[in-house]
């Protein structure tokens, strides 16, 4: 464009200069018909000049339109795709989220079923225990004598029961040898212990930190009484006891046994809490972020659920998966 320009203010000023030249006086002599030839050939560049400058300005007013039209379409473009690249990524994260809570749905689901089948399992055996209990209450004695056959009669001869005469018959009144079948001195050995009161002895030897006796009493509620809810909140301190001597992994198996069998126990969140913590003490730490998370979906007013929201901000992991 700039040498358009510059050819065409040489050819003016070359022009020009023609001109002047042919406007000059000159000698009546000198006028001839070559000079008026000229003078119109110079006439007929300088229109043709004039309108190539034309052209050339139209052309260049069209070009910086079409470069203007281009820089806009490429700002609008660039606008859209990043437009595109952000709903791209907030779709991907919508998509990760949903997957996430989908994955975590699928795990409540699964521990839900695994918790049901723990109590479907207890169930059973709790009827097979009372079907025994009736069977061997309906069932007769085998081991019981009448009395009549269990002590000789006066008429019958001693040698029929193998006795000498004169000696007093094994398990006879006035012997001192013990009798075939004795009878129990009480029913104490057979007896379960009072529930309420081993749980409350239980709980204030665990306060005292008599570690030993309060685990031997939990564990008597828990083999008496399994399907009670004092059964879960044993096991639940059975898991704290563990807890604190930091054996982890029976921690864990405590404070599982709690979620499993009693999910809707009030030791429920305080376990499943601390059930997260043994687990990361144990170097596992998606599975006690895992955790946290359920404990927080289950129980997400529990002031556990607070601690595990706490827990989780501490090691920079977000709170669900959301």
């Amino acid at each position: 464009m700039q040498g358009i320009r510059s050819f065409r203010n040489r050819f003016l000023a070359v022009a020009a200069g023609g001109l002047l030249l042919a406007a000059s006086p000159l000698p009546a002599h000198a006028a001839s018909r070559e000079i008026i030839e000229m003078q119109a050939q110079i006439q007929q560049l300088l229109d043709n000049v004039q309108r190539l400058q034309s052209t050339v300005d139209k052309g260049f007013a069209v070009m910086q339109s079409l470069a203007q039209q281009t820089a806009d379409n490429a700002n609008q473009v660039t606008a859209a795709v990043g437009a595109l690249q952000k709903g791209i990524a907030a779709q991907n994260d919508s998509v990760n989220g949903k997957l996430d809570a989908n994955s975590g749905q699928i795990q409540s689901l699964n521990d839900s079923v695994d918790e049901l089948k723990t109590r479907i399992a207890k169930l059973d055996k709790s009827i097979q225990d009372l079907q025994s209990q009736l069977q061997n209450a309906q069932a007769p004695p085998s081991a019981e004598t009448p009395a009549a056959e269990a002590m000789p009669t006066a008429e019958a001869p001693a040698a029929a029961t193998g006795e000498t005469p004169g000696e007093v018959p094994t398990g006879a009144p006035g012997s001192d040898a013990p009798s075939p079948n004795p009878t129990p001195a009480g029913t104490a050995a057979g007896q379960k212990p009072p529930l309420e009161d081993t749980f409350q002895s239980a709980v204030r030897d665990y306060d005292a930190a008599r570690y030993g006796v309060a685990t031997g009493e939990f564990q008597d509620v828990i083999q008496s009484y399994p399907l009670d809810e004092l059964a879960g909140s044993a096991q639940y301190y059975l898991g704290e006891i563990a807890y604190r001597q930091h054996k982890y992994e029976d921690a864990v198996k405590s404070y599982s046994a709690v979620l499993e069998g009693f999910p809707g126990n009030s030791k429920a969140p305080a376990a499943q809490l601390h059930k997260g913590i043994s687990l990361m003490k144990l170097g596992k730490k998606e599975a006690g972020i895992r955790q946290l998370r359920l404990l927080i979906q289950r129980h997400p007013q529990t002031p556990e659920a607070e601690q595990a929201r706490a827990q989780l901000s501490a090691m920079g992991v977000k709170h669900t998966a959301h």
